[in-house]
C-alpha cells in the first residue's frame, strides 16, 4: 500500500494529555544514560528527588502519541522510518511536574521519489492543560525509507544551515550504556528497532540502534555540561541525524560558540571510533 498524500497530510491525531512527575523525569534522564556514574553530581541531579532537575529536551516524550505509522491505512513501510530532524522551541520552561496536552499535525510529507523516501514533517505544540498556555513546540522529520514516489511535493520545509568552517570551541564526550535503549523506550516510543535484533536486521542494520530522540538528549545534556548553562535556559535545541548511533558507542559533541561566546550555539556529535558523525547542523540557543 503507498502514501495517500491528501489522507495521510489530513490525518486527524488525537490530543494526548499526560500527567508526568519526578518519577518520569528520572526515568527519561536514566533512558539517556545518565546516573551510571553515581557519584557524579552533576548527573544525579537529574535522576534523584532530592533537589530534582528537569532536561529540556524531555518534551519530545510528552503528550506523543507513539509510533503511529505502525498503524494500518498509513501507507508507510514502518520497518524503514528513521528519524532525519527533529527541532524544540520552549516557551516556557517545564516545571517537575504537570499536566500537559500534545496536539500533532502533519505539516508537509515531501517525495523523494521512486525507489527513495518520503519525508514526513509534523509539529507537535504542548500545552499546559489547565491553563492552556503553550509551553514547547516540536517540530520532526520522519524519513520513510522505503515510501517515495507517491506523488507528492518535492520540496519541503528548509532545513538547518551548516556548521562553521573551523574548528569546534569545545567537545564533550559521553560513553552510552549498553542498556540505554530499552530504558530510553520504556517513555513511550515502542518502535521494535530499537530492541529486536531480527527488526533490526530486516530494516538493514547490524543490531538495534538506539532511538535518534536519546542521543539528542544526550547532546543537550553534553552542551549544557560544557557551558555551565542551568537547563531552564535552553530556549532552542534543533539538530539533524545523519547516522545511527549504537549503544555502547561514545557519542562526542563538539560545540562552537557565537560571536559574543554564547548564542546562538552550534553543535555535531560524532561517533570517533567508527569515524563518523551522527548529528549534524545542530543549532541550540540559550537565554542568559
Amino acid at each position: 500500500m503507498a502514501i495517500d498524500y491528501q489522507q495521510l497530510k489530513s490525518r486527524v491525531f488525537a490530543d494526548v494529555v499526560q500527567d508526568y512527575g519526578p518519577r518520569e523525569c528520572m526515568l527519561y534522564a536514566l533512558g539517556l544514560g545518565l546516573g551510571h556514574d553515581p557519584m557524579d553530581q552533576a548527573q544525579l541531579d537529574f535522576v534523584y528527588e532530592e533537589g530534582l532537575r528537569l532536561l529540556p529536551t524531555m518534551a519530545v516524550v510528552l503528550g506523543y502519541g507513539g509510533f503511529w505509522q505502525r498503524e494500518p491505512g498509513t501507507g508507510i513501510t514502518w520497518q524503514a522510518v528513521v528519524h532525519g530532524e527533529q527541532g524544540l522551541v520552549v516557551h516556557r520552561p517545564l516545571p517537575v511536574s504537570g499536566r500537559v496536552t500534545g496536539r500533532t499535525v502533519i505539516e508537509e510529507i515531501v517525495d523523494k521519489g521512486p525507489g527513495r523516501a518520503a519525508h514526513v514533517h509534523t509539529r507537535r505544540d504542548l500545552f499546559d492543560t489547565g491553563s492552556g498556555e503553550l509551553l514547547c513546540s516540536l517540530t520532526s522529520n520522519a524519513i520513510c525509507r522505503s515510501d517515495g514516489g507517491f506523488g507528492g511535493p518535492a520540496a519541503g520545509p528548509a532545513g538547518p544551515e551548516p556548521l562553521p568552517d573551523r574548528a569546534c570551541d569545545r567537545s564533550f564526550d559521553y560513553a552510552i550504556p549498553l542498556q540505554v535503549a530499552l530504558i530510553y523506550r520504556l517513555n513511550g516510543d515502542s518502535n521494535p528497532l530499537h530492541a529486536s535484533p531480527a527488526v533490526a536486521r530486516q530494516a538493514g542494520f547490524e543490531r538495534p540502534i538506539l532511538h535518534g530522540l536519546c542521543s539528542y538528549g544526550i547532546a543537550a545534556y553534553s552542551l549544557l555540561r560544557m557551558t555551565g548553562a542551568d537547563p531552564q535556559q535552553l530556549r532552542r535545541f534543533d539538530v539533524r541525524f545523519s547516522a545511527p548511533v549504537y549503544p555502547g558507542d561514545v557519542l562526542r559533541t563538539e560545540l562552537w560558540l557565537g560571536p559574543d561566546g554564547e548564542s546562538p550555539l552550534r553543535f555535531r556529535c560524532t561517533v570517533p571510533a567508527r569515524g563518523v558523525t551522527v548529528l549534524d547542523r545542530g543549532l541550540a540557543l540559550l537565554c542568559r
